[in-house]
């Protein structure tokens, strides 16, 4: 070992790790390091220090190893911290960005009378909310989700076409690679707790979900009508807070399915009022 007296270089970090790793006793490394000219009590501390975040190190690539693995992602260009985005019929605005979740929110995705016109196609169609259930191969009432909701076939209408498009553009992704676009609607005092988006795998019935176009990779909220209270779109792991402004949109997609994406997300209770909101999943590939 090079002498190089209380300065914790790359050369004493490797050689305590190496040594640590041969067996040798904690105390012989301190011995050595002093007859390098170390204070004792230094040495100590700095050895203390490199196993540490050694192990530290060690763990993450632990559990990183033991994750899913990631995918390519739907996203938004960002690169240059743009204040506005070309949406191909639209621009629209830029209000806040997150690294980690990977989390945009959007302003002016929607017109006025965009969110009046998804609104009044869909309320003849509203029925009890459902979710998937890869459990049980399917859907079904889930007493966390307390909206009514309805689905629409991708590209049903002109106007679920034009803003599917300008999604696709939005946020460089598929058109195809879409979920049908769902409006739902929380009276007072319904909710959704807390909960992911991506489809378990370690359920039986994801299998079989996944057939259809993969997991989802991404998520994008619309506020078509505020409620008069409450309502937020919450992010527990991040005490993150969206409120539901019509026409605003938050974003965010998920890598791996797999809390470590941060994606943990629910309905806040409306208090007063409604809210509607449209909700597009977005898949891997081709949603069939």
């Amino acid at each position: 070992m090079t002498p190089n007296p209380q300065h914790i270089t790359a050369e004493l970090r490797a050689w305590i790790v190496a040594q640590a790793a041969a067996g040798q006793a904690p105390q012989a490394l301190v011995e050595s390091m002093v007859k390098s000219g170390w204070q004792e009590e230094v040495a100590l501390l700095a050895l203390q220090k490199v196993l540490s975040e050694h192990l530290a190190r060690e763990a993450a690539r632990a559990e990183q190893a033991s994750l899913p693995p990631a995918v390519p992602v739907p996203g938004p260009a960002l690169r240059d911290s743009p204040l506005y985005l070309d949406a191909g019929d639209r621009r629209v605005h830029v209000l806040q960005a997150m690294t980690d979740p990977r989390l945009v929110l959007f302003g002016n995705l929607l017109g006025d009378d965009e969110c009046e016109a998804l609104i009044a196609l869909a309320r003849p169609r509203m029925s009890r909310s459902l979710t998937v259930a890869t459990n049980e191969r399917g859907e079904a009432p889930n007493d966390d989700r307390t909206s009514s909701g309805m689905f629409f076939e991708r590209g049903e209408c002109e106007l679920v076409a034009r803003i599917e498009a300008r999604i696709a553009r939005l946020v460089h992704w598929p058109v195809e690679n879409g979920e049908g676009l769902q409006i739902l609607r929380y009276a007072p005092g319904a909710q959704y707790r807390p909960h992911y988006d991506y489809f378990d795998p370690h359920e039986p019935g994801t299998a079989a979900i996944l057939r259809r176009g993969g997991q989802r990779v991404a998520t994008l909220i619309i506020y078509l009508c505020e409620p008069d209270q409450g309502g937020a779109t919450t992010f527990p792991d991040v005490h993150l807070e969206i409120t539901p402004k019509r026409g605003n949109a938050v974003f965010f997609s998920y890598e791996r399915p797999d809390p470590s994406t941060f994606t943990l997300h629910g309905g806040a209770p409306v208090t007063a009022g409604e809210k509607w909101i449209a909700t597009k999943w977005l898949r891997e590939r081709e949603f069939i």
